[in-house]
């Protein structure tokens, strides 16, 4: 018995802190989303790119218009220096609330998801520099950096964390066509 005290207690403060280092939070559909406009997010807009996944990755996100916002996402496999897989994103203000949507698609452009049913994430919380949504939340480092938390279970493991850490693309003027 006087060892059992000693680690609960470990287990307990050892699960406390990977709560509080964790990035993303999960809805709750008993308390549902809180009221949030599409304007509150609009530092998410821009063109950003990253690595993961033994890649590159990249973000592009429009500004909003009529309560949407759209965005991709692309992959780029390090080694074999091509594409393999895409993203097509929502964030539509709906009902007085955000509300995230994603498609999936492999690098021939079949989607991953049943045909009329994407990936939703309800909303969970909006901060200044932060948005949450289910499991996936943006963050706002800077002007000209952002992170994305988002979490990722494969093969039925264990969900896992995964961060993309974001710079702003300066587009460069580019040549005209001749």
């Amino acid at each position: 018995m006087k060892y059992l005290l000693p680690i609960l207690f470990l287990f307990v403060t050892l699960n406390n802190v990977s709560a509080q280092d964790k990035m993303t939070m999960s809805y709750d559909t008993l308390v549902g989303s809180p009221e949030a406009s599409i304007t509150d997010i609009d530092w998410i807009s821009g063109h950003w790119r990253g690595e993961a996944f033994g890649g590159f990755t990249e973000e592009i996100w429009g500004p909003p218009v009529v309560g949407v916002m759209m965005g991709m996402f692309r992959h780029i496999d390090g080694r074999k220096q091509e594409i393999t897989f895409y993203e097509l994103m929502t964030i539509e203000e709906i009902q007085g609330t955000l509300l995230l949507k994603i498609r999936h698609f492999d690098k021939l452009l079949h989607a991953w998801e049943e045909k009329q049913q994407p990936l939703i994430f309800h909303l969970v919380k909006v901060e200044e520099d932060k948005v949450h949504f289910d499991n996936l939340t943006f963050e706002k480092i800077s002007e000209d950096e952002i992170n994305v938390y988002v979490v990722i279970e494969e093969n039925e493991g264990e969900p896992d964390e995964v961060t993309f850490n974001y710079k702003r693309v300066v587009e460069e003027e580019q040549p005209e066509d001749k």
